[in-house]
């Protein structure tokens, strides 16, 4: 019992000595001068983030600004119901705008299905090893190549040696081969972020692995997955590099009704009459007018993409 005493008067003594040199310690101007050393650096980190933000924030108004101006007057139901025309108060983008939908037509189903397929097979399917981690961060490089090289890609390959030429199709699939790797490594974090007692307790019912993976992993992993696609999908129809190497013409006075019909999309549009705006300045406001409808679209894809996040997230 006398020992059990002893012990514990040892370590109060302990702690109050450590306390007490702490305290002594805080009282000298060595911590004195460090303290304020690091209230300083503190107050010129914050300073200097605000300013990149509000630097990139008056960067990003005055575009909006210049676009928006340029852009009045000549967006209006007339402009987006009329065809292209070599006139610049005649010329519209309905026809540029169907190229765009039926191009996402051949996007969003590619995209989805074999993003998503890759991704399940990589996380639940393939052996754990040297291939696995192999193909991971091939996947994960390939997000990051210029878009220009999936351009060459698409000529290559659907132009060319398919003959697909520079339809809607070769369009879409150049595209989708673009935007495939930020869809499966969203997809694959998504997967992984599902809970494993949620499988544990699929398994345990008896079920198969297919049939927890239709049951329980897709449905909690959805939301992610679908926020990282419709991002992918929003860089997709902004994309111009790539259908500009496939050779996609900038005026086609015909309305695009498959697939297998030439077409021009919004980015292509937009590249073209800036390139214009040399020979007529009228162009340029054919261009901030289409720029406004592009980002339009974009943000209204970015915001269903944060809707979707926040109303199906789970906790678990």
């Amino acid at each position: 019992m006398d020992f059990q005493t002893d012990f514990v008067d040892n370590i109060i003594k302990n702690e109050l000595n450590n306390k007490k040199m702490v305290k002594d310690f805080l009282n000298t101007d060595t911590a004195k001068n460090k303290m304020k050393r690091r209230i300083l650096l503190d107050k010129i980190a914050k300073k200097l983030f605000s300013l990149s933000t509000i630097f990139a924030l008056v960067i990003l108004g005055i575009l909006f600004y210049r676009i928006g101006v340029q852009s009045i007057g000549w967006l209006n139901f007339k402009f987006l119901t009329n065809n292209l025309s070599i006139f610049p108060e005649k010329a519209g983008i309905y026809g540029v705008i169907i190229g765009s939908v039926w191009l996402m037509v051949v996007v969003i189903p590619v995209t989805l299905i074999l993003g998503v397929s890759t991704a399940i097979y990589l996380e639940e399917y393939a052996k754990k090893g040297r291939l696995q981690s192999f193909i991971k961060i091939n996947i994960s490089n390939l997000a990051g190549v210029p878009s220009v090289i999936f351009g060459l890609l698409g000529l290559t390959v659907f132009g060319r040696l398919l003959n697909l030429g520079s339809t809607i199709l070769a369009g879409g699939l150049t595209l989708s081969l673009l935007v495939l790797p930020i869809v499966v490594v969203a997809s694959q974090e998504a997967i992984k972020a599902v809970p494993s007692f949620l499988k544990d307790a699929a398994y345990a019912m008896g079920a198969t692995k297919w049939t927890t993976i239709r049951t329980v992993v897709l449905p909690a992993a959805l939301p992610g997955i679908l926020t990282g696609a419709i991002l992918a999908l929003s860089r997709a129809i902004g994309e111009t590099a790539p259908l500009v190497v496939l050779g996609i013409p900038t005026l086609i006075l015909k309305i695009p009704n498959n697939i297998m019909d030439d077409f021009t999309a919004l980015p292509i549009q937009i590249y073209y009459w800036t390139l214009d705006t040399v020979l007529t300045a009228e162009y340029a406001n054919l261009a901030a007018a289409t720029i406004v409808v592009l980002l339009m679209v974009l943000f209204l894809m970015n915001s269903i993409a944060i809707i979707i996040r926040n109303k199906f997230q789970r906790r678990y």
